[in-house]
């Protein structure tokens, strides 16, 4: 597991959620927000493959539960 998947991991296995900023076949920018107020406390840059892909799966995931 890449070092930017694991950091996503654990935000959202602390409750945390994030947001897409920014999004290229090639990259992705996300807003890291807290678990209560949702505000924006950091942001992840990646191109990992691994990321790209955990991001487009939970993004699917939402708009089944939706």
């Amino acid at each position: 597991m890449s070092d930017a998947l694991a950091r996503l991991r654990r935000w959202e296995e602390s409750g945390a959620t994030w947001r897409v900023l920014v999004r290229t076949p090639e990259s992705v920018e996300l807003a890291l927000l807290t678990c209560d107020a949702g505000e924006e406390v950091d942001r992840l840059r990646s191109g990992d493959r691994a990321v790209l892909d955990h991001v487009a799966a939970r993004e699917e995931d939402r708009e089944r539960d939706a």
